[in-house]
């Protein structure tokens, strides 16, 4: 079975991540940032992953501690939940329209973190997220997962659609990328280790 639950507690938040690699979509989602949960709950629906995610923090600061944490605290769950990585595809990609919005994910599951985040946000929150707390969600889920993790925006006029469409396609492609090919008897890679 390809999951894991991790924890993590510091002064500014309390964090718990279950996630299922193998799952139906099934969220449970409590994080005090309405905009926040359905945007993750978009990403397990749409990579069939099972999540659990209660997350408690400084919310009277701003919503960043909590949204950048549950970043460390969901790559954490998802590297340990791959365990050795043999048989995976370890390469996923996507494109996702989202009416006016287009995103792309493309991931390697490489061991290494690398961080390319290419979307601008015309306005400073959606709901009561900061956009600027989006770009910093995927880099802590990359080095906390050792992930090399591209998004580009290619263009979009709705925030709230282009947020989507970009956690749909993580979604997406994280589901590609984790998902067991048969002609794959060990791990994808010359070196023989990810």
């Amino acid at each position: 079975m390809r999951a894991a639950s991790v924890s993590r507690e510091t002064k500014e938040t309390q964090i718990s991540v279950s996630v299922d690699l193998d799952g139906t979509g099934s969220s449970n989602v409590e994080t005090g940032i309405g905009f926040f949960d359905h945007m993750l709950e978009g990403f397990s629906k749409h990579g069939f992953f099972d999540l659990d995610v209660q997350t408690e923090g400084d919310l009277q600061v701003d919503v960043h501690h909590c949204v950048e944490d549950t970043g460390i605290v969901l790559g954490q769950a998802i590297k340990e939940a791959l365990g050795d990585k043999k048989g995976i595809r370890r390469f996923g990609d996507c494109i996702i329209p989202m009416d006016d919005a287009l995103a792309l994910c493309a991931i390697d599951l490489c061991g290494r973190p690398y961080f390319v985040f290419d979307a601008e946000f015309s306005d400073m929150r959606i709901g009561e997220m900061d956009t600027q707390t989006i770009r910093e969600f995927f880099y802590a889920i990359s080095y906390s997962c050792g992930m090399n993790l591209h998004i580009k925006l290619f263009g979009g006029v709705n925030d709230h659609h282009k947020a989507e469409a970009i956690f749909k396609a993580f979604g997406k492609a994280l589901d590609m990328a984790t998902s067991i090919d048969p002609r794959v008897t060990d791990v994808l890679s010359t070196k023989g280790t990810l």
